[in-house]
């Protein structure tokens, strides 16, 4: 039993590793700038498991002090489109009350899932929520939602890698490429 390679599928890159990392440390010294003067605690709340690639190197880019906590939030599961309900499989470990809330997220789609993570969190009382997202897929929006820091707007295109996935796969793809024919990944 042959296993198949890890970017089968892939037919071409977007963004190399070398074009994220720019991007990524241009978003953190932005960050940066905004929140230098913040007296209160800045959290920053990764959306599992998508972003936690982006997370970690966004994180170590900022050069203030901050928390890091996690969600796993599912629209999704194993299709291709959302179902549009929201499922929170792991909420906050601690209280985001009075502090300053940056959620990153790998792609902001249809933004129906983001929408609703954001209101549910700005319920909580935090001082501010920001977004910030390594992908937005505007053409693909059905849902107003700000975003705030961006790292590429891309084309209605299946993408994968740097935490991207297709039925859990692909995430460790250092780059960000653009899937082909889904069919023939079942071969």
């Amino acid at each position: 039993m042959s296993k198949k390679p890890w970017d089968k599928g892939i037919v071409k890159v977007m963004f190399s590793e070398e074009e994220i990392a720019v991007r990524v440390k241009e978003l953190g010294e932005e960050i940066t700038r905004d929140f230098k003067d913040v007296e209160e605690d800045i959290v920053v709340v990764c959306l599992l498991k998508g972003s936690v690639i982006f997370m970690s190197d966004l994180c170590r880019t900022i050069k203030l002090p901050l928390v890091m906590d996690f969600m796993t939030i599912s629209s999704y599961g194993n299709e291709f489109v959302s179902t549009k309900e929201v499922q929170i499989k792991k909420d906050l470990d601690e209280s985001i009350m009075g502090k300053h809330v940056i959620v990153v997220e790998d792609i902001v789609d249809s933004g129906n899932t983001l929408k609703t993570v954001l209101k549910m969190l700005g319920n909580r009382g935090p001082k501010t929520v920001s977004l910030c997202t390594l992908l937005n897929k505007p053409s693909r929006r059905e849902v107003e939602v700000e975003v705030q820091y961006v790292g590429f707007e891309i084309p209605d295109e299946f993408v994968l890698g740097y935490g991207l996935d297709y039925m859990q796969e692909y995430r460790n793809i250092p780059y960000v490429g653009v899937m082909g024919d889904l069919s023939k990944l079942e071969d």
